[in-house]
């Protein structure tokens, strides 16, 4: 489980601002949706014989900046058609929790094509022609021309250098066509790169910065014996995923602490990298971290006494947030 793009994943297209997709448009754009009820009527509202390229992605995540480059690229080599045979929509993994739920998404970026209500493929990562590819094949090819013209990545191409010419002193000329292979440098040529970068300017204070958070979240995932770090609060969940850990936990009668990340930001973003996994919501025991929500099903599937040691006494209590004085509950 992310270059800046013409229609970037956090920038809706001309598309987004009707209710509807509109079979009007000169071509095609990436939609954005923002509410599990929006998609539904989106999708309720297509053609069966309509493909559905479902794009989800995170702000947060590299990747995705380059895929939605790739993809509203592509989109806009595709005309919606009369009816309409194609739309693009794109999703906010962690905004649209209960849709990302019901696709299964794991990881971003995550391509989905749909057609009729059947998921009819799915891609990950950002190989463009396998996204070119898999929508041709479920849509055909785009009605605009060569998708390459539009500026999708054309094949590489290596062209055979020119003839070298004679060297004045040893130094290429600056005409481009020299070979620099018998260049050499000398106390005359300036330097490569400068001496001072900002980087190093102030390198001691980011240094010294990342190391109060990192310090800040070692203490933050040792808060509690079980430290779930969420999305909202154990009684008013903000994300499907969440509220899934929490009725987990609940009926396995764990006692845990909890963090709510939609609370403090520098701790959201700052234990993506801390903990290298990059999604909520997610569980520590004793300060190591077990996983999401998938990790703590298995484990509970493998071990129906897995975190047995963490349980409430057996007097017909259920498990729940620890005490106030054991809870990491963001101010």
């Amino acid at each position: 489980m992310n270059s800046s793009a013409p229609l970037s994943a956090n920038t809706p297209g001309p598309a987004a601002q009707s209710s509807t997709p509109s079979t009007s448009a000169t071509t095609c754009t990436v939609q954005q949706i923002a509410s599990e009820e929006e998609f539904d009527q989106q999708i309720t509202a297509l053609p069966s014989s309509c493909l559905s390229v479902i794009y989800f992605h995170a702000p947060w995540a590299e990747p995705c900046k380059q895929m939605s480059t790739i993809l509203s690229t592509l989109a806009s080599t595709y005309q919606p058609g009369n009816p309409q045979r194609i739309a693009f929509f794109g999703l906010d993994a962690e905004e649209v929790s209960d849709i990302s739920e019901r696709y299964d998404v794991s990881q971003v970026p995550l391509m989905v094509l749909q057609k009729d209500g059947q998921v009819v493929d799915s891609i990950t990562g950002t190989d463009a022609s396998k996204v070119r590819n898999a929508v041709e094949k479920h849509a055909g090819a785009s009605k605009s021309g060569d998708a390459g013209k539009a500026g999708l990545p054309p094949a590489q191409k290596v062209t055979k250098p020119a003839p070298s010419q004679s060297l004045d002193d040893g130094k290429a000329s600056m005409n481009g066509n020299s070979s620099l292979s018998k260049y050499a440098p000398n106390s005359s040529d300036p330097a490569t790169a400068p001496q001072f970068s900002s980087g190093e300017i102030n390198g001691a204070t980011q240094e010294a910065s990342q190391e109060e958070l990192n310090a800040r979240l070692s203490e933050l995932v040792k808060a509690a014996p079980v430290m779930l770090f969420m999305k909202g609060t154990p009684s008013a969940p903000q994300c499907g995923f969440s509220r899934q850990c929490v009725s987990i936990l609940r009926e396995k009668g764990v006692r845990y602490g909890f963090f709510n990340i939609l609370a403090d930001d520098e701790v959201r973003q700052g234990l993506k990298e801390f903990s290298e996994w990059p999604t909520f919501p997610q569980v520590y025991v004793d300060g190591e971290l077990i996983g999401g929500l998938d990790i703590l099903k298995e484990e509970f599937e493998n071990d129906t006494e897995f975190l047995k040691d963490y349980s409430v006494s057996a007097q017909g209590k259920t498990g729940g947030p620890a005490a106030p004085a054991k809870q990491a509950v963001a101010a």
